[in-house]
């Protein structure tokens, strides 16, 4: 397509693009450019492209002007079971690898889908971890899928795909996941829709890893067709956010087009015949070759609307007995920064988790240091480490509100929804201020499906973080702005199903 707008409007456009969403739009691709952002000036009610233009650069952008704007940007090109080689992998090598390494622990994996589109790729992992995955019921299974077009989030939430959307994938795919609906459309069944969480996450800016948005301690990171379209300097900046957020020898999947050790160096590649995953310090696995695939009878399958599964959630006896006032006495005192211990927690800030945890632990440590090593920990994947520290702590720190909203971060992982709700209303009655605590509260909420009382959370979220400088630094947010934060309460509000 010819470029009909001046090549200034349009080097200003395609920085703006590239500082704000990490999107690369070079000079030969302007002719996309333009096109995309004619149909976007229409959205908005502009008939002048480049008045339109000059306002986006210029303006402050809502998230609803900022979802129009990526969904025409971005491509939701994607089917179920993409590269079968992959998937291939998956199934055959991968998931019974860690299935053997947790048998003697937990059971625990985490995956992220992050670029997720409208859903084909998290619902094909989730399927996958079914497949394979005999007793699941027993797992503590985690699969996150975010992506930064709030419109292809909302398809992915409904699970419903044409039949586009299966093209080149195995025939016992959608007979034996999904059933019929009318126009020729399918939906995928509720025992693999509750394993998939969709969120926002805008992989340019937003803060991570981070337990907060639950992209800490990964074992599996996709992120396939998505670095491409990166410039060279977000592509290092989100390559490093990735390798922090995967564990010690988790795996990073990426698409055949992007498979270079010069864009991963400080990943070991693991060749698989027909596919390379990327590996966090290799402990395991080497070149391996793919057994054949195991073969799945055909079965006569009606499309039928399969029953709702049990997702409850698993908890363990474990309570608190003790109220507030009976825990917190006003003798107490919360144990001061330890400004000499300062520098020692450099490598937290800079995400270098095993450097902590290695770090020889001296009989009096700080309470900076007690919490420091509890992230570390957490972000490690290391859970039962970290609530072991993390009930030591308390035991000696009742008065400090960070240990017991990080507690509560851990037993929410764990499952342990009402004692999570218990330890985050003590962070509160310890700071009624405590943002974080008051969101946590929601999401637990609306996972229990109490959509009223998540509800009443996040707009008390909302309220105090009106109350605060936008560029304000959120307490233990690790980095997050108020403004930043702002704005997702506000979408959780505005579309969120409560």
């Amino acid at each position: 397509m010819r470029v009909t707008l001046s090549e200034d409007i349009m080097s200003r456009l395609s920085r703006f693009i590239a500082s704000n969403f990490a999107l690369h739009f070079p000079k030969e691709r302007w002719g996309n450019l333009e096109r995309n952002m004619v149909t976007t000036a229409k959205e908005f009610g502009y008939s002048d492209t480049e008045k339109f233009i000059q306002h986006v650069i210029s303006a402050s952008l809502t998230r609803e002007d900022v979802g129009i704007l990526t969904a025409n940007l971005t491509t939701t090109e994607t089917y179920f079971w993409r590269e079968l080689q992959t998937f291939e992998a998956l199934e055959q090598i991968i998931i019974p690898e860690m299935v053997r390494c947790c048998q003697k622990g937990e059971k625990r994996i985490r995956v992220w889908s992050a670029g997720c589109s409208t859903g084909e790729e998290p619902y094909s992992i989730a399927i996958a971890l079914k497949r394979k995955i005999h007793d699941i019921k027993d797992w503590d299974i985690s699969i996150l899928a975010t992506d930064i077009n709030p419109r292809a989030l909302q398809k992915a939430e409904t699970g419903e795909y044409g039949q586009w959307s299966f093209r080149g994938t195995p025939r016992w795919l959608k007979e034996r996941y999904f059933f019929q609906k009318p126009n020729n459309r399918f939906e995928i069944i509720p025992e693999i829709k509750c394993m998939v969480n969709f969120e926002y996450l805008n992989l340019a800016e937003d803060v991570y890893p981070s337990s907060l948005n639950n992209t800490n301690g990964m074992d599996i990171i996709f992120c396939r067709n998505v670095l491409m379209y990166f410039t060279q300097e977000h592509f290092r900046l989100v390559e490093q956010r990735l390798y922090d957020s995967l564990k010690q020898s988790g795996y990073l999947i990426v698409s055949a087009s992007e498979l270079s050790m010069q864009n991963f160096p400080e990943f070991t590649p693991i060749n698989i015949p027909g596919t390379v995953f990327y590996q966090k310090n290799p402990e395991r696995i080497k070149s391996l070759p793919i057994p054949a695939t195991e073969k799945i009878p055909y079965e006569q399958v009606l499309f039928q609307k399969q029953p709702t599964p049990d997702c409850a959630n698993k908890k363990l006896n474990f309570h608190f007995h003790e109220t507030e006032k009976e825990i917190f006495k006003k003798e107490d005192a919360a144990t001061p920064i330890n400004s000499i211990y300062k520098e020692s927690l450099t490598p937290f800030s800079q995400n270098n988790f095993s450097e902590v945890i290695d770090k020889p632990q001296e009989d009096e440590q700080t309470l900076e240091e007690q919490l420091a090593l509890i992230r570390a920990y957490t972000n490690q994947g290391k859970l039962i480490e970290a609530i072991n520290t993390c009930e030591k702590v308390i035991e000696t720190n009742k008065t400090d509100p960070r240990s017991h909203y990080l507690y509560a971060t851990i037993l929410q992982e764990n499952n342990r929804l009402d004692d999570a709700i218990a330890s985050l209303k003590r962070a509160i009655y310890l700071n009624p201020d405590f943002v974080l605590a008051y969101y946590l509260l929601g999401n637990i909420c609306k996972q229990q499906g109490n959509v009223i009382t998540a509800k009443k959370y996040f707009e008390i979220t909302s309220s105090i973080l009106n109350k605060c400088n936008q560029d304000d630094i959120l307490f233990e947010s690790e980095g997050l702005t108020t403004g930043r934060f702002r704005e997702i309460i506000s979408t959780i509000l505005q579309t969120s199903s409560i």
